[in-house]
């Protein structure tokens, strides 16, 4: 198997912010993950995260918001991310 994208999407908000996710279903799972994904969602400005779920070689599933990094269950790419669209919303202050 080789690594193949399995879902991207890319928003450009008129105030400047960008919404980037791509998930990868990969032959092996990334150091540190159960599955056989790897994925990278990110929200923010050019040069600036604001949040951001990945799971980095050897750093497990996590996620930075607001600048600050915590572990996250990974559990399936729809509720990941729903979870993203929810971290999204609640910084933007949206409902």
């Amino acid at each position: 198997m080789k690594v193949e994208r399995i879902f991207h999407d890319r928003t450009e908000i008129p105030d400047g912010a960008i919404i980037e996710m791509v998930i990868w279903a990969v032959p092996e799972s990334v150091t540190g993950s159960v599955h056989r994904l790897k994925y990278s969602l990110f929200y923010g400005y050019p040069g600036q995260r604001l949040i951001g779920y990945d799971n980095e070689h050897g750093k497990d599933d996590h996620r930075h918001v607001n600048g600050c990094e915590e572990a996250y269950v990974f559990t399936t790419p729809q509720a990941l991310i729903a979870d993203f669209l929810a971290d999204l919303r609640r910084v933007r202050g949206e409902r």
